[in-house]
């Protein structure tokens, strides 16, 4: 009986160590010219030190690395 307990403990733990895998890409917002220049411009526009840069890049790194992997456009 005891035997039986630890294997299902043993199971239970390693269930936890499975991943999905999803193949679904999600769906990149897409950003007129116009908005982007807008957007160009107020990122200039922000204080010396301020962190939305940081952001802005991690965003555009992200989106490129979806672009990579086969997401978007």
């Amino acid at each position: 009986m005891q035997g039986h307990v630890l294997l299902l403990i043993g199971a239970v733990c390693l269930s936890g160590c499975a991943q999905a895998v999803s193949e679904a890409c999600p769906q990149m917002k897409t950003y007129s010219p116009k908005v982007q220049t807008q957007a160009a411009d107020e990122l200039d526009a922000l204080p010396q030190g301020s962190v939305l840069p940081v952001f802005i890049g991690d965003y555009a790194v992200m989106r490129e690395e979806l672009r990579a992997g086969g997401c978007g456009s």
